[in-house]
């Protein structure tokens, strides 16, 4: 175990959500987008005006990228949508499995442009879940039996993938072609975290290649060096800390969202930053996201 470091940061959204995931940010609008997946509900939030807005959706969503600066692309547990920007509008692209029971967790845009997004059970069924790859209309399984998919993300070159299933714990490492974003080898434990309380969440890799980790059931971020080495914890405060992403204009800053999923009136009461969505009040060295290439 690291030492952990205090939170040093702020609220950056106070709607208590009951499952947020999948935040991104878009630096051409400067606008933060967010899902609290089973609320059927996408949030954004303009940085520098503070405006905020929140959409009803039709479906669990859990995944949304920039596709152009019309159009984003929505994954949930319908399947493939792009969204008009602008109106609101949804039109299917695509499907990821035919499984009632699943919905879209976990996901993230590949320096190819293509996108790697993962399913589970709507109740986390032991292996009912998937992880796909998306390059345009062709959908391809890489990983099946997986129970909670997370942590997808992508080294700055594009060469490697790092993914979870949070039931195991154990972070994976696999390299990849970066033209196409699909696996040339084996996957590889990158960092076994199954003997240490909480589950490995959403990641996002940096410019320097380190992984940021929120750790659900810690209340923290974790940061690990490529070579799987866990350097830092930074305290959430919110137990079931679920992803991060990299917002603001140097792409300098780290949003965290959150959820209250599964509490009791209790342990609501004793986590009462639950669900809400939070600065981390550090610098760091991040990145844009890739555009998804339709």
């Amino acid at each position: 175990m690291v030492e952990t470091i205090a939170f040093s940061g702020s609220i950056f959204c106070d709607a208590a959500l009951q499952l947020g995931e999948g935040p991104a940010f878009d630096p051409a609008t400067g606008i933060a987008w967010w899902h609290n997946i089973k609320g059927k509900e996408l949030h954004e939030l303009h940085l520098e005006s503070g405006a905020k807005r929140v959409h009803a959706m039709p479906f669990l969503s859990s995944v949304i990228a920039v596709i152009d600066p019309e159009r984003q692309l929505i994954v949930s547990d319908d399947g493939l949508f792009v969204r008009e920007i602008k109106s609101g509008t949804l039109t299917k692209f695509g499907a990821l499995e035919d499984k009632p029971g699943n919905r879209s967790n976990d996901g993230r845009v590949h320096v190819s442009g293509s996108l790697w997004v993962g399913t589970m059970g709507r109740t986390a069924e032991k292996g009912a879940g998937a992880i796909y790859h998306v390059a345009g209309s062709t959908v391809t399984k890489l990983y099946d039996g997986v129970s909670i998919p997370n942590s997808i993300c992508f080294s700055p070159d594009g060469k490697t993938a790092y993914f979870v299933d949070s039931m195991v714990n154990r972070i994976m490492r696999v390299d990849l072609d970066p033209a196409t974003g699909l696996p040339t080898g084996d996957a590889t434990v990158f960092s076994d975290q199954s003997g240490n309380p909480g589950d490995v969440d959403g990641s996002v890799c940096d410019a320097d290649g380190l992984i940021w980790n929120a750790r659900w059931g810690q209340g923290a971020v974790d940061v690990y060096s490529p070579d799987g080495t866990w350097l830092k914890r930074y305290a959430v405060p919110a137990s079931q800390s679920s992803c991060p992403a990299f917002i603001g204009a140097k792409a300098d800053r780290l949003m965290v969202t959150s959820a209250w999923a599964d509490m009791d009136d209790e342990a609501r009461a004793a986590d009462p930053h639950a669900g809400k969505t939070f600065d981390l009040g550090i610098i760091v060295n991040g990145r844009f996201e890739p555009a998804f290439v339709l």
